[in-house]
């Protein structure tokens, strides 16, 4: 493991985005991960996550970088946006986890609605400060720029901060 890791600002981010990665073997995204702290080949801690495949057995291990400081903020991470999940994949989230909201169970709903304002509140970080529109920077996976392309305007700090009001109790 050399050259610089994404940081991964809290474990719930770093388990998203493995939860994307496929096996390489057998391409299932379903296993249960193991982490703990390491050291790269500079002799600097980082986060280590391994498993052996659910499926097809092969061994998966990805690094990540620490975080300079203490990311409690938010549900996924501190003020920075994610280096690890890009606008459109945190909008699709939030989308996902919106349209799963039980009905007759209120608990289960506030809970599933804040995890969908933290993912839309995750898509506000990559708008600059001053400006209303998510850069295209912020876009750096297929799936994410999918979303975009679909429907851009759900893009811009207006529209965001709307979504985000609606899933705020």
């Amino acid at each position: 493991m050399t050259g610089q890791l994404p940081v991964a600002r809290t474990h719930d981010e770093a388990l998203l985005w493995l939860e994307r990665v496929p096996c390489d073997g057998c391409t299932t995204t379903s296993t249960t991960w193991e982490h703990g702290l390491a050291q790269d080949d500079a002799g600097e801690l980082v986060l280590a996550y391994d498993t052996g495949c659910s499926s097809c057995g092969a061994d998966r291990e990805y690094y990540f970088g620490l975080p300079e400081r203490e990311t409690g903020l938010g549900a996924f991470g501190g003020p920075a946006p994610s280096e690890l999940i890009d606008a459109g994949q945190w909008l699709a989230l939030a989308d996902v986890l919106a349209s799963r909201v039980p009905k007759d169970d209120p608990v289960a709903r506030a809970e599933r609605l804040g995890w969908a304002a933290a993912a839309v509140d995750e898509v506000l970080k990559f708008v600059p400060v001053g400006e209303d529109d998510v850069p295209d920077w912020a876009f750096w996976t297929e799936d994410g720029r999918k979303v975009r392309d679909d429907q851009p305007g759900r893009f811009r700090r207006p529209r965001l901060e709307v979504v985000l009001a609606t899933y705020r109790p």
